[in-house]
């Protein structure tokens, strides 16, 4: 859950979001190395005197075609990597549809016999004590711990996109068009997310809330819920 003076990620819940926030930092890194290059290079030309030098231009021109070369290789191994980890569906143990009207969620679980609920933003009259304005929902979304997610997004009117943050999942909802994604929790717990295409009027107001628990309970919800 993000709050007011965060300037990095949510803590990340899921393997994918790990790997993500790893890149953002090995990223930064390569960025931070660079400015530090350029800022030394600048701050040496200001303040020395101009001088001749023996190294020839053929030699500085295949220093500085060979090191950018590197910098990108380096950007781009490891983003093609995680690409391919987050297209990669095998076998999931779950699978969910999520489908974006004006404004609320609509969820079934395909794998369970009339399991299909909508969910909708709870009012912040209607707001119990110590829940999250805006943020709240009257049905949660129940998955299992540590087994494999697998979402169908579509919307049934305009563009929507299914995004929670701390999951590192973000999937466009579009209308006449299955898009698929994937999650894996690892623990117990709630993760909070919202629409992420502007959508019409109340886009602010469709939340998205995930509740991860234990297959045993899950079991238990989903029984009860179908029955």
């Amino acid at each position: 859950m993000a709050n007011h003076s965060q300037l990095g990620f949510q803590d990340a819940s899921s393997p994918i979001m790990e790997e993500l926030v790893q890149f953002h930092d090995h990223a930064l890194m390569v960025a931070l190395a660079i400015c530090s290059l350029v800022l030394y290079l600048l701050a040496h030309m200001l303040t020395e005197k101009l001088s001749s030098s023996t190294v020839s231009a053929q030699e500085i021109e295949l220093v500085w075609t060979i090191l950018p070369a590197m910098v990108l290789i380096m950007l781009a191994l490891p983003s093609l990597r995680i690409l391919y980890m987050m297209d990669e569906i095998n076998e999931p143990d779950l699978t969910l549809k999520a489908i974006g009207h004006q404004w609320y969620w609509s969820y079934e679980y395909t794998d369970i016999k009339d399991l299909t609920f909508d969910s909708y933003m709870i009012p912040t009259t209607d707001l119990p004590l110590g829940h999250f304005r805006l943020l709240e929902v009257d049905h949660r979304v129940v998955v299992p711990t540590n087994s494999t997610i697998r979402v169908i997004v579509t919307a049934d009117d305009v563009l929507h996109s299914w995004a929670v943050p701390s999951l590192g999942v973000k999937t466009d909802a579009i209308p006449g068009r299955l898009n698929q994604t994937s999650f894996l929790t690892p623990r117990p717990g709630i993760y909070y997310g919202q629409c992420s295409e502007i959508c019409g009027a109340n886009h602010s107001f469709m939340p998205i809330v995930v509740e991860a628990t234990p297959l045993a309970n899950f079991e238990n919800w989903s029984s009860l819920l179908s029955s």
